[in-house]
């Protein structure tokens, strides 16, 4: 079919021929479709009817998005996947709760980088405030789910210092991990400090929820009712502000937490898929975190470990191993701004989410979960919000500051391994 002078083919035809200039300088045929020779590529990929039409290609279809689900599941630190079934096989073999602690404790940690992997996905589907709000609630999934395990189970100590070490360890080590790493690689990182302000503005009301109803609870004439429901009101209170500071962070004042512009990348798989995985390894935390719980009184009772140092130290390794892998890759590569999001972002989100939703489902649960927590735990709380306040504030950061702030984790860290447990 040939061209005629108003552009078209003929009558059969219902688009313009493109031109070799319109297809990127590829050459054509009578059709206008792009005749492409040895390395000529088409504008918008191989799909020559996309080049024709402006069109971008057709999706990548199933070998693309095997090759995505593949991404998200073979990874190094995905070969501890096999500690899965074994965790599972332990606990219903009944091996020592050694064996079904340490299991089920590394079990965890694979699950938890596969969550928060597919949480992203998911995240890169939907629009800004509904991805912030996925990253919110799944990112501290395997906090949520173990905190309710061991509220079912009556582990209140064991939860209240679950929760500090896991702020803790995100204020403290990853971002002390973090400075030093970005420090060795260069003199001086530099970093958003309205941003950071207002995490750790956040982060200061946490820990005065925290101190209020434990000073309350020291007052003459309280009851532990009383301390109950002061822990209740103030946890909708808490929750209420992490939603303002979504919007905040999201909406109104984004640009504070933009940093470095970087392109943002593609989901690597379908929302579809992201939702199986998502569900998938949901489930298998949720299985393995039971075993889990059910063995750390064994374990402190035969073994001696200290429950302080099981709940502030090991517990918040589990959720958060992936996230600190995270953090300092990024602060290496000089990406402070996203290695500030991973680190306060988390201890943030766990603040004033994570712990009021904990006191809630103590509640429905029936479990005298509240805010009270011991005052080592207040105090150090404070303290520590204190001190990374103070290196955040001037927006820079090196090797020194880090340094310092992984100090301070292992001298908490020491005090945990020596703190008695309430039945001695």
């Amino acid at each position: 079919m040939l061209a005629t002078d108003n552009g078209y083919s003929d009558a059969y035809a219902y688009k313009p021929v493109a031109t070799a200039a319109e297809n990127g300088g590829a050459p054509t045929d009578a059709q206008g479709m792009p005749q492409l020779g040895v390395g000529a590529v088409a504008p918008y990929g191989t799909d020559p009817y996309a080049a024709q039409y402006g069109q971008p290609p057709a999706a990548h279809g199933c070998d693309s998005e095997l090759k995505g689900i593949a991404g998200i599941i073979f990874t190094w630190l995905n070969i501890l996947l096999v500690f899965v079934p074994l965790g599972i096989y332990s606990h219903l073999q009944e091996w020592s709760c050694a064996a079904r602690f340490s299991l089920n404790f590394v079990a965890i940690v694979p699950l938890a980088a596969i969550l928060g992997a597919s949480t992203e996905c998911l995240a890169g589907h939907t629009g800004q405030m509904i991805g912030g709000l996925l990253n919110a609630t799944f990112g501290n999934a395997v906090e949520m789910i173990v905190t309710v395990n061991a509220i079912r189970s009556g582990l209140v100590t064991v939860v209240q210092g679950s929760l500090l070490g896991s702020i803790l360890s995100n204020m403290l080590l990853v971002l002390g991990m973090a400075f030093f790493a970005a420090g060795v690689v260069t003199k001086e990182s530099h970093f958003s400090a309205a941003g950071a302000s207002a995490n750790m503005t956040c982060l200061t009301l946490g820990s005065i929820a925290l101190a209020l109803p434990t000073i309350f609870n020291s007052l003459d004439g309280t009851t532990e009712q009383d301390v109950l429901n002061v822990s209740r009101i103030s946890s909708v209170v808490i929750g209420s502000v992490y939603v303002m500071f979504l919007v905040f962070q999201l909406g109104t004042h984004a640009h504070l937490f933009g940093g470095e512009e970087e392109e943002e990348e593609a989901p690597t798989v379908s929302a579809c898929s992201s939702i199986l995985l998502l569900l998938g390894a949901t489930l298998l935390v949720a299985v393995n975190s039971e075993f889990l719980v059910d063995s750390i009184e064994g374990v402190t009772e035969e073994y001696g470990l200290p429950g302080a140092f099981i709940g502030v130290i090991l517990l918040p390794i589990v959720g958060n191993a992936a996230e600190h892998a995270t953090a300092v890759t990024v602060a290496a590569k000089g990406k402070m701004d996203l290695a500030l999001g991973v680190a306060i972002g988390s201890s943030t989100q766990i603040a004033l989410l994570v712990v009021p939703f904990s006191v809630i489902v103590g509640w429905f649960c029936d479990v005298p979960m509240s805010l009270d927590f011991r005052i080592f735990d207040t105090t150090v709380m404070i303290l520590s919000v204190f001190i990374t306040g103070s290196a955040l504030q001037d927006g820079a950061s090196n090797w020194l500051e880090g340094a310092i702030l992984m100090s301070i984790y292992i001298l908490i860290a020491i005090i945990c391994w020596f703190i008695p447990d309430e039945s001695q």
